[in-house]
This record gives structure tokens, sequence and C-alpha cells, in this order.
């Protein structure tokens, strides 16, 4: 159960307990994926503006609007939620499914809604993880306290936090974990396979309307956004011994600075670190379990750990290869026998390995190699895993990565498809 805010001060058992509270025996799966959204005659990114008129244009019956400060940021349901991202992107964020057909049915019926709504605004959806033609130069935040304080904060820690909120778009996959000894397990792997995975689905090579010498720009700018908030989380994930636990995730994040605290809808700037806000408080603010629960949701590793599982790092694609990526990670991260394979797989690489991957695979895509094993061969391994492993459910669930499996075939990545029409 999950603790309300209190007026004393919190205890790190508290801050443990949002993680043990996610404990459960579900393989539900989540998926959240955004969208860019350009002008037809132009190819610019679309205005928050005319972003707003296409949220207007959802049934209101079925979406109920939500405001901050009187601008529209949101619309919910009962099968999700949309939200706009700090460029405007639209992002679909489906309630958790246990069956990979539920999934697909409402992604497509919302692909469907969103690219009917915005060619009534002249303006086209997108199937990439970069705008082509808009830099963040072009593109203003939308008016969301949250993101304008990202917006002050994020620039004195990193080269191009602005790429990342404005002109970026993504996949992420959700999982359940059963225990604290599945979750650091599940951590661990999906942490180590997350550059691998990543490079398959890289399809962001231009930007500005330029050729960039990367295949996923999108990864690339997470490498210069804020190192405290970003990356792998803990070197001690890489260790064959696994000893990691919550309240070893709990200690990572307590030395992460805040961004802001946010009371009663007013907004505090800090450069603080959780644990000195415990220790000392704030101007006369005391922690509360709101604030960690921020903190959490501004923690940016490209695995993030909540009550759940978070797989976050995945260029935007396509319809078929969007339903690949939940498709994949269930044929792995809910069959034990999968993960002790790919566990025995990368048991020689080291940290170090992994931190030279997570740099190269932005550039390079399949081409990278981690230490002198070509990735593409891991890829191939990885997925032919995870398809007997959805094979065996019975439920055909497999055809889900066979547009994943053509890419791997031919060597190519969506980012290459993209270059060779560029050139």
């Amino acid at each position: 159960m999950l603790l309300t805010n209190k007026s004393y001060l919190l205890t790190k058992p508290e801050l443990t307990q949002i993680f043990y509270s996610g404990c459960k025996n579900e393989t539900n799966i989540g998926v959240e994926s955004e969208k860019l959204l350009v002008y037809k005659d132009n190819q610019q990114a679309v205005k928050y503006e005319d972003v707003v008129k296409i949220l207007n244009m959802f049934d209101e019956k079925e979406w109920q609007k939500v405001y901050e400060q009187g601008h529209l940021t949101a619309l919910k349901s009962d099968y999700g939620m949309i939200t706009l991202e700090p460029g405007s992107q639209i992002e679909l964020s489906l309630k958790p499914y246990k069956n990979l057909d539920e999934i697909t049915k409402k992604l497509e019926e919302f692909y469907i809604l969103l690219n009917k709504y915005s060619e009534q605004i002249g303006a086209i959806v997108i199937n990439r993880g970069i705008h082509p033609v808009s830099t963040y130069k072009d593109i203003n935040i939308i008016p969301k306290k949250r993101y304008e304080y990202m917006t002050k904060y994020l620039p004195s820690k990193g080269l191009t936090p602005f790429v990342m909120m404005r002109e970026t778009a993504g996949i992420q996959a959700n999982f359940d974990y059963k225990n604290e000894q599945d979750a650091i397990r599940k951590l661990s792997l999906s942490v180590k396979m997350s550059p691998i995975i990543s490079a398959l689905y890289s399809n962001s090579p231009i930007r500005g309307g330029k050729l960039t010498e990367y295949k996923s720009y999108r990864a690339n700018s997470w490498l210069n956004v804020d190192e405290t908030r970003c990356g792998f989380i803990s070197k001690k994930l890489f260790e064959k011994e696994l000893n990691f636990t919550f309240n070893d995730y709990v200690e990572t994040l307590l030395d992460v600075p805040m961004i802001f605290i946010e009371r009663n809808g007013c907004y505090f700037g800090t450069n603080i670190t959780f644990r000195e806000f415990m220790a000392d408080g704030y101007s006369g603010l005391t922690a509360q379990i709101s604030d960690w629960l921020t903190h959490i949701s501004l923690y940016f590793p490209d695995v993030r750990l909540k009550s759940y599982i978070e797989i976050r790092n995945h260029d935007a694609q396509n319809s078929s290869m969007t339903y690949s990526v939940p498709a994949f990670w269930k044929g792995i991260i809910y069959n034990p026998s999968a993960i002790e394979a790919i566990e025995d797989i990368l048991q020689d690489y080291s940290y170090e390995d992994f931190i030279k991957l997570r740099s190269d695979a932005p550039k390079y895509g399949i081409n990278a190699k981690l230490k002198s094993t070509e990735i593409i061969e891991l890829i191939k391994e990885f997925f032919n895993i995870s398809r007997v492993s959805l094979k065996a459910n019975g439920i055909n669930e497999e055809k889900y990565l066979d547009s994943a499996f053509e890419y791997i075939e031919n060597k190519r990545t969506p980012a290459d498809d993209i270059i060779s029409e560029y050139n």
C-alpha cells in the first residue's frame, strides 16, 4: 500500500516501501508511445496551440480533459492517458494489459485517430525519433511548470537537454516484478541489454534537415543531459554477484539533486539533494512522500525502477516496429529461462564494456561492438530467445517480432532506411 503525505520527517524505510508496494504475481505490460507532429507544407514542428486543437477533437465522452493553470496538457480515459511532452510531442500511455493483441488494438485505434485529427489542421504524424527539420530553437516548451523548471535546471548539467526535451520521441515498455530479488534481477539484465536493443531501434539520423553522424541522435542527446540522473544507475548492477537492493536504489536517488519542490500548485526551484532535503528541509518545507514520487519521476536512467520496471531507451517507430518493442521484452522479462540464457551470454562483459557500448551505439547502431563482439550477433540471439519464449505461450504473439526480424536478417535499422532515402 502506498503511503500518504505526512507532516513529520520521512524515514528511509518509507522511501523503500514505494518499491516493495510494486511486488505482485502479475505479468502485465504497459506501453508509452510518443509521436512527433509536423506541418505538411514545411515539415516544421507543430505548435502547442495546434496540438491543443487536436486534443480537443478527441471524444469528450471518452476522454476527460486535464488542465494546468488553464492550459490543456492531457486527456484521461479508462484505458490510458494522452499527455504532451515538453516540445508538444503527443504520448499515449496505456494502462497495463496482459495480452499483446489488446495493446496493439488500442495503439492502432489511437494512431488512426491521431493521423485523422492531425490532417484536419494540416499536419502529419512522423514515425521518427527526432524532428528532421525543426530544432529546439524553433520549438517552445508547453506551458507546464514541471518543464519550465527542467528548462532552468538541466542546461547547467549537460549540453543537449533541450534536444532531448523538445525534439525527440521514444517508446517505453513497462513490466511487473514478483519480489525484490526478481525486480533487481530484471533491472540488472534490462540495463545491460538496453544499449544493445536500442541500437536496433535507431531511427533518428537526420536533424536540422541534415544527416548527423549518428544512427540515433535521440539516444546521443541522452548522453549529454545530466550524468547524475541518466545512464546505468549503479556499477553494482553489473557485478556477477548481484548484491544490489531496493535500499541501494534509494541511496542512489538520495544523492541526486532535486529540480523543484511543489506545494499546492506553487513551485520552488532547488539544487539540494533529496538526502539534504530530508535532513534539513528547504525554506520551511519538510519532505513528503509526494516529493519522493516526483523525485523518482525526474530520475532518467535508460531503465527505471518504480512500482514496476520501465525500459525506456527506444526511438519512436512505425506501428509494426512499435509493437515489436513490448513483444520482445515480454518474451524475455517474463520467462526465467530466457533471462538465464541472456545472463549467461552477457556474464563475461564488464561494466566498462557496457559504458563504451552506450556511447558507441547511438553513433554506429547495430555496427557497434560490445568489446570484440558485433552486437548484431547478440541481437539475433536475443530475438531468437524471445521468439521461442513467446511461441511457447501458444497465442501467436511471436508474430509481432516479424518486422524486427526483417531488419535483423538484412543487418539494417530504420535509420539505415532513412539514410538511404536521404542519399
